[in-house]
């Protein structure tokens, strides 16, 4: 069953383009294990949040991701560039108007 996390992440001020590049940089490792998009967004009237979909084969394999050495790099990167501030939500893909 099809996996979506989505969610915001609080970057410090001024620091959202940083964290922008860490989150964008190419990365074959989560195809590999089962990411079928990841697409990070902004809203530029929430100028230090960071939006995040992630769209996976199963949850079971978003779980894997995180244990990826590459994945635990990224997260060590990313902290001094976050403010705690997080939100999101999490769910099973159940249908869509756009497969059959």
């Amino acid at each position: 069953m099809t996996f979506v996390n989505v969610g915001t992440l609080g970057a410090l001020p001024g620091r959202r383009d940083e964290l922008i590049a860490l989150l964008t940089r190419p990365s074959s490792a989560l195809g590999d294990i089962g990411c079928l998009a990841y697409e990070v967004g902004i809203d530029d009237s929430q100028p230090d949040t960071v939006f995040v979909m992630e769209l996976w084969e199963s949850a079971e394999a978003h779980r894997a991701s995180l244990a990826l050495p590459e994945v635990q790099a990224q997260i060590r990167e990313a902290r001094p560039l976050l403010s705690g501030e997080f939100g999101g939500f999490r769910f099973d893909v159940v249908g869509s108007p756009l497969s059959p």
